[in-house]
This record gives structure tokens, sequence and C-alpha cells, in this order.
């Protein structure tokens, strides 16, 4: 009985000595973890949060979602995520962050100044293009060329020298010139035909002859004669699409001067010249020549020169049948500053811009 109870009282000693032991060892283990948690800082596993950058109403979501798309290299999620429910997506950006930035946008372009532009000329605000490229595309040569015609103070635009580059112009008021010439910067055309004998001076004849019209039928601008020829004469006719210009050409205030050679039979006077000059009389009134010479003789044929301002019917020949010498065959070598040169009969060719210029030169343009 006796060894009974020590062994039941030393079973009890270590059963209790256990049970204090164990339980006493075990809340001191645990409050040894809480306080190093505490100490440093940091989380529980099971209470680590992660933000997936959702907003702070939103319910939060595990690293597994977060994840995706990043270091594992798993399919990037949209910037918009769905709700748990499955409703409505919300975005992944507060409404305070765009707030503030579509706020700092509009204080940075909606009080920008506005830009103050350079004039052409006083009272007109930078419009049209600048000299440069006007002067190329009328053909004075490259914008580089057109630039050096600046800086040599060459171009002059509303009758004041240029010499700064960039100056912006108007084609269609400004009034351009090149050494002095006007420059035709508009959308026009000057042609010069060599009209052959037979040919009549209409752009249209409706007897179906031959006119002027059958030689430019492929150009896209209606072009019209300026003056006119008989149809038995040669020599130079201008085409255009400049009303003004064909105008004053035309007209007899401004006295353009026309030159023409005449085949005549002799012997011819000497001082036939001085008749012309002093004038013939016409059934029209006088008619006066600017200038006589003999240009060839060989017997009794003679070539002679002729050069008058006016433009009347036949006025050349008339004055030398008037004078006893009718012409035989005629051309006109020149209208106004523009030749015949060696253009071919029948030949058609565009006028340089330095022709034109001497053109409106001519007639106050």
């Amino acid at each position: 009985m006796r060894s009974s109870g020590r062994n039941s009282g030393n079973s009890g000693g270590r059963g209790n000595h256990r049970g204090a032991g164990g339980g006493a060892s075990r809340p001191r283990s645990g409050a040894g973890r809480d306080d190093k948690q505490k100490r440093t800082g940091k989380p529980r596993p099971e209470e680590r949060r992660y933000d997936t950058g959702g907003s702070s109403d939103a319910p939060r979501q595990g690293r597994g979602s977060a994840a995706r798309g990043g270091a594992k290299g798993g399919p990037k999620q949209s910037p918009r995520q769905s709700s748990p429910r499955g409703g409505r997506s919300v975005p992944a950006r507060s409404r305070e962050y765009d707030a503030r930035t579509e706020e700092r946008n509009r204080e940075r372009y909606a009080n920008k100044p506005e830009a103050r532009t350079p004039k052409t000329f006083p009272g007109a605000e930078q419009e049209g293009e600048r000299l440069q490229k006007v002067l190329a595309r009328a053909g004075m040569g490259s914008r580089r060329a057109c630039e050096e015609l600046i800086d040599q103070a060459r171009v002059e635009v509303n009758g004041r020298i240029v010499t700064e580059q960039g100056l912006r112009v108007d084609p269609q008021k400004d009034e351009i010139k090149v050494d002095g010439l006007t420059v035709a910067t508009q959308s026009y055309l000057f042609f010069a035909l060599n009209k052959p004998s037979g040919v009549v001076s209409t752009m249209e004849d409706p007897d179906g002859r031959q006119c002027l019209g059958d030689y430019v039928t492929n150009r896209e601008t209606r072009l019209f004669h300026v003056g006119r020829l008989d149809t038995e004469t040669e020599g130079i006719i201008l085409l255009t699409n400049h009303g003004e210009l064909a105008h004053r050409l035309t007209h007899p205030k401004y006295g353009v001067k026309k030159t023409y050679l005449a085949a005549v039979q002799g012997p011819l006077p000497r001082d036939l010249g001085k008749r012309l000059k002093d004038g013939i009389p016409l059934e029209d009134g006088y008619a006066r020549a600017d200038h006589f010479r003999v240009v060839e003789n060989t017997g009794k044929n003679y070539l002679v020169e002729v050069s008058l301002h006016e433009g009347r019917k036949h006025i050349v020949r008339r004055m030398l049948a008037e004078a006893g010498f009718p012409v035989d065959k005629l051309v006109r070598t020149a209208f106004g500053p523009i030749g015949l040169g060696d253009q071919k009969s029948g030949w058609l060719r565009r006028l340089t811009n330095t022709e034109v210029g001497m053109l409106m030169k001519e007639v106050g343009l």
C-alpha cells in the first residue's frame, strides 16, 4: 500500500510537473513571438495584405491576382478591375487623382499667351507665304537663289526694298518686283505664238478655219489673244489670261510699239521714211510711223522695217500702199519688248519671268 502511494504520488508529481512546465512554457513562447513581431514591426504572415492599386473602399485582394503579369510572367491585367460581385468595373485610379491631373492640364494650357505674328505691311496680320517661296514658284530660281536675291537688295515689295528673310506676302495683293520688274506671282499664263499665214486671229472660228485656239487646246486655263494680226500676216502674237495686262497692251493710251518687216518692190525714194514719220493720210485719219529703215535690198526687192504704236486694222499695209508701195509679205517681229527671235512658224513658247516683267513695266503694272 505504501509503495502504491509512492508510485501514485510520484506519478502525480511528475504529471503535475509536466503539466505545469508544459503549460507555463507555451504561454512564455507565444508571448515572446508577439513581442518579437511588435519589435520588428512586421505583421504575421496570416495578417499580411497586399495593395492591388484599387480604391480604399474596394475590397482588398490577395497577392495572386496582383502578381499576375509581374515577375511571374503571367498575363497582364486590365487597368480596370471587376468588382467582386461581377457588376460594373471599377477604375484603377481614384477620382481625386484624375481631377488633380485635369486641373493641372487646364492651368498649363488655359493661360497660354496668344502668339503674335509679324506683319507684311502696316495694318495687315501675318498671312500669305514667305517671299522666297513666292519668288521660287514664279520661276525666279530655287528658294536658295531667291534668298540670295533678297540678300542682294534686288527685291522690293510694295515699293520698299526687302533685305530681311522670311517676310510674308500676299501674292493676290502685294506688288513684288525683282530688279525693278514686276513678278507675276499669281496663276497667270503668258505665251508667244509665231502665227503662220492663213491662221485667223481668234480663239474659235465658226467656219472651221484654223485659228489661234488650235495651238492651245491642251491648256486647262482659258487663254485669249492680245490684239490681232491679219490672216495673211505672220509673226508674234501674245496669248494670256491676264485681262488687265492684255487691255493695257492694246489700249492707245499706253502706246505699246509693234515692229514689222515688210517685203515691197522698189526702187524706194530716200524720203519714204520721212513721209511715213510725218504721217500718211488714211480714210480714218493720219497714221504715223515711229521708225523706218531699209533692212535688205536685192535689185527691186526691198525688205523694210516699220515700227509704230498704233493698232488700227491693216495699218502697215494701208500706209505703205498709200505711199505707193504695196506689201507682198508682212511679218510682225516684236510686240513691245518681246521679240520673235528665231522662233519657228507655228511654235508656241512660254514667256520668261523677265519678259513678263518687261511687259508689265511697259504699261505701268
